[in-house]
């Protein structure tokens, strides 16, 4: 494994949390220390994108996103980590199927905001997520309703974890997934953008 990607033991369950983190703050934070707790998770990764295909405008570069996050983002267990511009990936299932050749035997758990539940039909080749890996999901402010009543949430259905055996989830087949609320931290990068309080040199 080379030395600049973070480092996982076969038989270990890691966490992804992927996003532009355009920036980082305190709700990312949040939801990680709770997916660790809720999920049994080992590790948590922050994957730091190039940028989101959904999103029109490009995020703050790179090296200034990463920065913030790992100053945001303090705890033994959680890595900031841009392998997805090394790996040379841009979609979700995309970096699942690198990552699973690169770390044979490590149990991969994707997380999201209820946010991203809503609108996960939206992703391409969304379907090939929900069959790489289990989906642990957090309930974000004003999002659960919309979440529950998504298509990805109609379809798997019979799949779904009740939210009080989280513990089980890491290591269900997939498909598999999870909704668990947890406790609030209502802040979001758009917001804080739209305040003023991220300057970078955006790109367009």
């Amino acid at each position: 494994m080379r030395h600049d990607y973070p480092y996982a033991a076969p038989g270990q369950v890691v966490g992804l949390l992927g996003g532009s983190f355009d920036p980082a703050h305190s709700g990312h934070a949040h939801i990680t220390r709770e997916a660790l707790k809720r999920f049994g998770l080992d590790r948590v990764w922050w994957l730091v994108s190039p940028g989101n295909p959904l999103k029109e405008h490009g995020p703050a570069p790179l090296e200034q996103r990463m920065a913030h996050a790992r100053a945001v983002m303090r705890h033994p267990r959680v890595t900031v980590t841009d392998i997805e511009a090394r790996i040379g990936t841009r979609y979700t299932a995309q970096t699942l199927a690198r990552l699973a050749a690169l770390y044979p035997g490590v149990r991969f758990v994707w997380l999201m905001g209820a946010d991203n539940l809503a609108q996960l039909h939206l992703w391409q080749d969304w379907r090939r997520i929900m069959a790489q890996v289990p989906l642990g999901v957090l309930a974000r402010p004003g999002q659960r309703i919309s979440a529950r009543m998504s298509r990805a949430a109609a379809l798997y259905a019979n799949d779904r974890i009740p939210g009080n055996q989280s513990q089980l989830l890491a290591h269900a087949p997939p498909p598999a997934w999870c909704f668990v609320n947890v406790p609030m931290v209502d802040i979001s990068s758009s917001a804080i953008r739209a305040a003023g309080r991220w300057s970078s040199a955006r790109t367009r």
